[in-house]
């Protein structure tokens, strides 16, 4: 099987890895790609979100099977236009998309499929998002509608914040997605992330994890795309994600279907557990990053069986054979993440550190420069580690942190805390 990726980030490093693994895998090309991606795999530099262009590279080479990573061509209609064109997709449509490339939509459809999630209201006026901040109190949370590459989200202990985050938003700092914005009731509890893959009519949980969106040590700071992951996450039980599936997942997608948009791809449930019980934060229409490298590490080759049957929708016969271990994922990010921070300092290291089932750094944000790998992005690796304790992958995971020499980058020593 021929397989083109769409993506640049750790994420991506992650999905093409696992590709790799499966016997079934005669051709990978991942567009454009990164330095580290660019080890194991044929990197193509196209724009991504031009349907055209990636149509064209998938029918030069030939392409079975395309696996669009990021959330931002899914909004523009890729998958649509290469389904069009008879080329066999994992990812949702546009309209499908919109689960989270608008907020509002979301709650629309949560509120038909009666799924508990928070409380909220719908603004496309500054001055009337303002007064209904008043009126509710803090806290309170203020999201941008569309997409923000994960950084739209304020959650606000006080009004003030509130009211501040309205002016950001309508005044530019996340562009065109914070023209409108959704605000909501704070929710208390612990979250966690819930995966769950889709052909149109059948849904199959493919695992759990819970990521670490604040930059500082303890969950502090300001947020950010997510520092670090592990899988699974003990918080969402058996129990919960039965309850998850049954309550909130499986109905979203049958109102999809009523609506005439079918779900197709990887749906991602942002959870918020509490006294036993779930309730959706929001949903993301891809696989999580850093989620991706953990539940990618544990999956191995079947994750290409599985986005294979989810496209060509035969989930109801597909199984998910987990092993019984724990993965977790560090992130490193340049430092001044999530704010300013300098591009093309060189990392070093890299070369002694171990590849294998159990030990990958995916890269996130590198470019290959006279030899050396360097940092284009803010976060820029995903050194990655499974054990057969979550004490043991934290273990492994930071030794290869350690014996990474760049200077210009930081990251949080406490990744998996609430675990272990």
């Amino acid at each position: 099987m021929n397989i083109l990726i769409l993506g640049s980030g750790g994420r991506e490093h992650a999905l093409a890895w696992a590709a790799l693994q499966n016997p079934k895998c005669d051709k990978l090309i991942v567009a454009p790609g990164n330095a580290g991606i660019a080890q194991i795999a044929t990197c193509a530099a196209i724009d991504i979100e031009d349907a055209g262009a990636v149509l064209a590279l998938a029918e030069a080479e030939t392409i079975d099977f395309v696996i669009v990573g990021p959330e931002a061509p899914l909004a523009k209609g890729v998958a649509d236009r290469l389904r069009d064109a008879g080329m066999l997709v994992f990812g949702p449509s546009k309209e499908a998309a919109r689960l989270e490339a608008s907020k509002s939509f979301t709650k629309e459809i949560c509120d038909a499929a009666e799924a508990p999630t928070a409380g909220y209201a719908h603004f496309t006026d500054a001055e009337k998002a303002k007064d209904y901040i008043r009126q509710q109190g803090a806290p309170i949370v203020v999201k941008a509608d569309g997409l923000a590459a994960g950084k739209g989200v304020i959650v606000a202990t006080d009004v003030q914040t509130a009211l501040d985050a309205i002016d950001d938003m309508f005044g530019g700092a996340f562009g065109a997605a914070g023209a409108e914005v959704v605000i909501e009731e704070f929710m208390a509890g612990e979250e966690a992330s819930f995966f769950v893959l889709c052909d149109g009519t059948t849904a199959l949980p493919i695992g759990t994890a819970q990521d670490h969106k604040r930059v500082g040590e303890g969950d502090t700071g300001l947020n950010t795309g997510g520092m670090g992951a592990y899988s699974p996450a003990p918080v969402l039980t058996d129990e919960i994600a039965t309850q998850a599936l049954e309550e909130i997942v499986k109905p979203t997608l049958r109102v999809m279907a009523e609506r005439g948009m079918p779900y197709q791809g990887v749906l991602y449930a942002g959870l918020m557990i509490k006294d036993g019980r779930a309730r959706l934060v929001e949903y993301n229409v891809r696989f999580g990053d850093p989620e991706c490298q953990v539940l990618m590490l544990r999956l191995g080759a079947q994750a290409l069986d599985l986005m294979h049957a989810a496209a060509e929708e035969r989930l109801d016969a597909a199984q998910v054979n987990w092993a019984e271990d724990h993965a977790m994922t560090v992130v490193m990010a340049a430092k001044g993440y999530p704010g300013s921070y300098e591009k093309g300092s060189v990392i070093k290291g890299l070369d002694a550190l171990p590849e294998d089932s159990s030990h990958m750094v995916f890269h996130a944000g590198t470019t290959a420069r006279d030899g050396q790998i360097t940092a284009t992005g803010g976060r820029v690796l995903n050194v990655t580690a499974r054990g057969a304790t979550l004490a043991e992958a934290r273990a492994r995971a930071y030794e290869m942190v350690e014996a990474i020499d760049w200077p210009g980058g930081f990251y949080r020593s406490d990744i998996g805390w609430r675990a272990l």
